[in-house]
Order: structure tokens, then sequence, then C-alpha cells
């Protein structure tokens, strides 16, 4: 597997819009893609953000109380062979960051 710092210098972003499901990050998607982080702008506070592997949820984010950007930590590598995905609710929208294929 490859080391993690040489990965890490190799991040890009992905900026996925309100209402989308299972976008893939990156053209293709595969495994051992790098999820570093994700910053999510929710607009109103009944929303979510879900992050998968291939097609497993892994964490679904929601927002009771704080409208406004959060930065929610991964740093993690895909193990489905379709790469990372995330699905984001009506008024939330999101950057991912970190090396897709």
């Amino acid at each position: 597997m490859t080391d993690i710092t040489e990965r890490k210098n190799e991040v890009t972003y992905e900026a996925v819009a309100a209402s989308q499901t299972a976008q893939v990050m990156g053209p293709n998607g595969n495994a051992g893609d790098y999820l570093e982080r994700l910053v999510v702008s929710f607009t109103t506070t009944t929303n979510a953000v879900a992050i998968l592997d291939g097609a497993t949820t892994l964490l679904t984010v929601t927002n009771a109380a704080t409208v406004g950007p959060h930065v929610i930590e991964v740093g993690a590598f895909a193990t489905h062979a379709d790469g990372w995905k995330i699905t984001t609710g009506a008024n939330t929208a999101v950057i991912a960051i970190g090396k897709f294929s």
C-alpha cells in the first residue's frame, strides 16, 4: 500500500452540489482513493451528508443546530472498487478533499 505521506502530497478537491445521490469522487473512483476531509456547508438546520465507501454508508452527518461551514476529518482510504461517494441533502453542499482516481 502507498505511504500516506506520499498520497497526501497529491490531494485535490471535488465539489458536490446540493441534492446529489452517491456522487463518485473523481472521474472513476477506485479502491485506495484517499478522502482527507469534507468541508460541508449547511444552509438550513435540517440537512445531512452521507459518506459512502462504494455502496456502504460509513458515516452520516446531520445538522441540527448550526448553519454554515463544518469541517469533517476523515483520513481514510476507500476499500470498495467504486471508491468514495457523497450524498447531500437539499440544502447541503460539500467540498471533498483527497486523492481521487
